[in-house]
């Protein structure tokens, strides 16, 4: 039996700064050519994430979070383990957005078996392009752990 394929979104605003940040990774993870791999780009919209993973077994989310932590801290939080707190998305422009969409789905019975969100820790969300530099490297090293995770789930016996 093949391994199931992996679902990446990667989640953000291209002209809100550091809210890019969700695309940017998922662009670079698709130049990757990762296989079993299918990669998104979303804009936060909860009923369309709802919709996005439908039947998935493992997604990954990737998007732009406030929590009062330094710029470019990389949050990693798995849906499975409780809920994820709709703070960390703060100033998304969704009233029904990321964390709401998930526990709407762990209230429903839709969660995907894995579901993990890597949240950046977003400086500048303000209108113009480009990351700030925290941001940046923060990108980079994600799209790492990303990789590696991916790896880790194509395991065989996974």
């Amino acid at each position: 039996m093949p391994t199931p394929s992996i679902l990446i979104i990667g989640i953000g605003n291209d002209y809100r700064s550091d809210d890019a940040v969700g695309l940017l990774v998922a662009r670079a993870l698709q130049a990757r050519k990762l296989p079993r791999v299918s990669i998104q780009e979303a804009t936060g919209e909860g009923t369309a994430l709802l919709e996005a993973w439908k039947g998935a077994g493992s997604v990954i989310l990737i998007d732009a979070v406030t929590s009062q932590s330094p710029a470019g801290t990389i949050h990693q939080l798995d849906a499975q383990t409780g809920p994820i707190s709709p703070e960390f998305f703060a100033l998304s422009t969704h009233a029904f957005g990321v964390a709401e969409a998930i526990e709407l789905a762990r209230v429903l019975g839709n969660l995907p078996q894995h579901l993990v969100i890597y949240g950046i820790e977003g400086k500048r969300f303000v209108a113009g392009v480009g990351l700030s530099p925290e941001v940046e490297r923060a990108a980079h090293q994600t799209i790492e752990r990303i990789t590696r995770l991916v790896q880790s789930w194509q395991q065989p016996g996974r």
